[in-house]
């Protein structure tokens, strides 16, 4: 069995996952196994039991994916995923010390450094007898940035999904059934974490936290989770259906559902979630400069409840950043689950459920695939999985489980109305091995079986929580030193009112609120600032662009008034409350002179507007390749996760072509190559025509490789660059060649030199469509000087905390 040459698998939105495997022989083959990303957005569902190779075949899915540049979401219920983190190009013993086995160790009779050499030498030989190599394990580490988030937890990075209901986006408020299925989601995710298994349809908690919700998000009001608790008591409606409030749910029950979420988020063993970066599904999928991630949220550490309530925010959030997407055909982006038996089942209902089936049925058409991964088919909603396109199927535990696995398979190929053979699939599950899968793709003409290659990352099983802690160190500390934190001021000096200063006749104040509680014995001050707002309307037909935005800049004034006041003036944090009433734990700096008069407030409003105009101009970015331009207001590195879609769709288009145009010329040669076998056959005997049957099967290798699996077989892949080889010498031993064998050879090398051809317009196209090294044209866009709108400039009372050296610290 040759080895294949990465020139082999190496392919345009092609995933290598393994070799085609014999089942009747119990023979791996030469033949490869490339799978089409593109068929990922019809979603892939793996299932196997454990020791089947499920794992590694995930793994080596979304290694795949990220060296195609195709960035993934990933649920890790139990710690296997973290070992997408265990790459070590250098494959050098003491890379893979740390996450070595002791207990193995000790059964071996071992050190752990002798149990690392062993790791190491198996995972070179092992990549490298699939054709991979350590630089593959590098291209794979710099393709992606990967990290894992914790949420209720400081191990990895920490996430919190507490801080707020965020208002969903346009889109969805127009869409009734996305906006009820948003709504009961979080309602549900909500009371299942409280420990309130709720029906949406009869449970008065449940109908009273959608109602709150539905009025503030049609209001476009984000709601914290303190908030909610104040609204619980004091809803923002007056009547539930045809009942007033109080007779739907008496005050005396609002108070306590209100006590018990209170309670809940004042426990200390749940003070981790109130910690941490917001859920972000765009943030989760790129970085700020525009790089693929590979996120990996391990909710090991959480309980079933907690569980089920992180799940169901994650969908909900993720359906509605699908939503907000350009339809394409091309994959954008991943989310894959492990074990998602529980979330997804079949009789039940589990808030969970209503997203993930909305997604499995939505989100194809925006490219985005979802591949899901269980040890226990039986526990799943076949009808739902009739939505999934691809299966990977290994060992199956139970009978019971075989059955839903066909009953699903069946589906499936009813949706897409291609033709299943239960009993051929029933005998194939039967037989399948170690890393032996059968892959049932509706894209292609049947099923296939495989045995999954080398995975890149180190397999080192279950990461426990104090792993993650020391994967993640290096990352959270650059984290924790890039953090803004809170300037410290001495204010000794500072001058002191006797009482509330007394503000311009005319000029209206606010006070901001203090989002985080002072130290004890710190003495609360409020400070001086003007804040504004102005209204800026951005437009240039061109390029599609009619936006309009908002600011919200305060400037400090604790010192007095600076020149360029607004050009040191700071945005006000989209969370940031404004108030009509001060805090009466609070004394006031006193108000310098520049605010006492009110005339003053013209210079700098007329100022404001000024500063707006010269200072927030927006930039365009545009791809000449594309003749396209990114939304208006974006930064580069959005731009270039814009344009990213763009590229992949224009190269998928440009390699069917190739496919189209290679297809001819390839099917003509064909022909050719048969006409001359069949002269061959008359002048050798049988001998000489099995030296010679390598060339003969060339044209249907190089048309399984390279175009695609409607066209031709999937067969015979890595013989693409062997077979003219083989020919070659095989007719080179003959010691008389016969006219009929020099055309059998010319046609061989014409092939050859056809599939070099391809070779180098594919690696043409690679380096065409690769957005990072692209220039992109820029255009400064200023606002409409005709639509510039201001308000204000008031006085804002910001909060302060002053210790007993005199140092103040925002608690803004």
């Amino acid at each position: 069995m040759s080895v294949p040459s990465p020139d082999v698998f190496e392919k345009l939105a092609s995933f290598y996952l393994g070799r085609h495997y014999d089942l009747a022989k119990g023979a791996l083959q030469d033949d490869l196994l490339l799978y089409d990303a593109k068929d990922l957005c019809t979603h892939a569902m793996c299932v196997g039991m454990t020791g089947s190779g499920k794992t590694g075949l995930c793994l080596s899915l979304l290694e795949e994916a990220a060296i195609d540049g195709i960035p993934a979401i990933c649920v890790d219920p139990k710690g296997d995923l973290a070992n997408l983190m265990l790459t070590f190009p250098e494959l050098r013993p003491e890379d893979f010390q740390p996450w070595v086995d002791a207990g193995e160790a000790t059964r071996k009779g071992v050190t752990t450094d002798g149990l690392a050499a062993e790791k190491a030498k198996l995972w070179r030989k092992g990549i490298e007898s699939w054709g991979q190599s350590p630089s593959r394990i590098a291209k794979f580490k710099e393709s992606v940035d990967v990290a894992i988030y914790t949420p209720g937890s400081n191990a990895g990075i920490p996430m919190t999904v507490l801080k707020s209901f965020d208002a969903p986006p346009a889109a969805l408020l127009d869409d009734s059934d996305a906006m009820r299925e948003r709504i009961t989601g979080s309602a549900s995710g909500l009371l299942t974490l409280m420990g309130i298994n709720a029906d949406p349809l009869l449970s008065r908690e449940h109908i009273l936290i959608s109602s709150i919700l539905a009025t503030c998000w049609r209001e476009g009001k984000n709601v914290n989770i303190g908030d909610l608790i104040g609204m619980i008591q004091s809803p923002p409606i007056e009547r539930v259906g045809v009942l007033d409030l109080d007779s739907f749910m008496p005050p005396n029950d609002r108070a306590k559902l209100a006590m018990q979420l209170n309670n809940l988020l004042a426990s200390p063993a749940f003070s981790t979630w109130l910690d941490g970066e917001p859920l972000s599904i765009k943030n989760l999928l790129y970085t700020s400069e525009g790089k693929p991630r590979l996120t990996i949220l391990s909710i090991a550490h959480l309980s079933d409840s907690e569980r089920m309530f992180f799940v169901t925010i994650l969908l909900n959030e993720l359906l509605a950043w699908v939503r907000t997407q350009s339809g394409t055909s091309s994959l954008r982006a991943m989310f894959y689950m492990d074990e998602v038996a529980g979330y997804f089942p079949p009789v039940s209902n589990p808030p969970s459920k209503p997203p993930m089936l909305t997604l499995l049925k939505q989100a194809r058409a925006f490219g985005v695939g979802i591949m899901l991964a269980t040890q226990n088919p039986v526990d799943l909603d076949y009808k739902g999985l009739s939505n999934i396109g691809t299966w990977f199927l290994g060992r199956l535990q139970t009978e019971r489980d075989k059955a839903r696995v066909l009953e699903g398979l069946e589906g499936a190929a009813s949706q897409s109305g291609a033709k299943f053979d239960r009993a051929a699939m029933e005998q194939t599950l039967a037989s399948l091995g170690n890393r032996v899968f059968v892959m049932n793709n509706v894209h292609d003409d049947g099923p296939s079986i495989f045995q999954t290659r080398w995975a890149l990352s180190f397999l080192a099983g279950p990461l426990a929580r104090d792993q993650i802690k020391m994967l993640m160190a290096d990352r959270k500390k650059r984290l924790e030193d890039h953090s803004t934190k809170p300037a410290s001021e001495s204010v000794k000096n500072e001058p002191a009112a006797s009482s509330r200063p007394v503000v311009p006749s005319g000029i209206d104040e606010r006070f901001l609120t203090a989002i985080s509680m002072s130290a004890d014995g710190n003495r609360l001050v409020y400070r001086p600032a003007i804040y504004a707002e102005g209204t800026l309307h951005f437009v240039r037909s061109s390029a599609d662009l009619d936006k309009w935005e908002d600011a919200k800049r305060m400037a400090r004034c604790g010192a007095g008034i600076p020149d360029d006041i607004w050009e040191l003036s700071e945005p006000l944090h989209i969370d940031a409350e404004l108030t009509e009433n001060c805090d009466d734990d609070f004394t006031f700096s006193d108000l310098p002179n520049e605010l006492r008069n009110a005339s003053k407030f013209k210079t700098y409003a007329k100022q404001f507007k000024d500063y707006l105009y010269r200072h927030h101009a927006i930039t365009l970015y545009k791809s000449s390749l594309l003749g396209s331009y990114a939304p208006g207001g974006c930064n580069e590195g959005d731009a270039r996760i814009f344009f990213e879609q763009g590229a992949r769709e224009e190269r998928d288009r440009e390699t069917e072509k190739l496919r189209d145009k290679y297809a001819k010329k390839m099917k003509t040669l064909d022909k050719k190559l048969q006409s001359a076998k069949a002269r061959v056959a008359v002048e050798e005997d049988q001998y000489e025509q099995a030296k010679l049957s390598t060339v003969v099967s060339f044209g249907a290798s190089i048309l399984g490789a390279f175009l695609g699996r409607k066209l031709a077989s999937r067969t015979n892949v890595s013989k693409v660059s062997t077979a003219a080889r083989g020919a070659g010498r095989a007719v080179q031993q003959r010691g008389d060649i016969a006219r009929a064998e020099e055309t059998l050879r010319s046609l061989a090398v014409e092939m050859t030199q056809l599939d070099e051809e391809l070779q180098s317009e594919i690696a043409v196209l690679g380096e065409k469509y690769d957005v990072k090294t692209w220039e992109l044209d820029t255009t400064v866009i200023a606002p409409r000087k005709s639509d510039l709108k201001v308000t204000g400039p008031i006085i804002l009372w910001t909060p302060w905390q002053v210790d007993s050296t005199g140092i103040a610290t925002p608690i803004f």
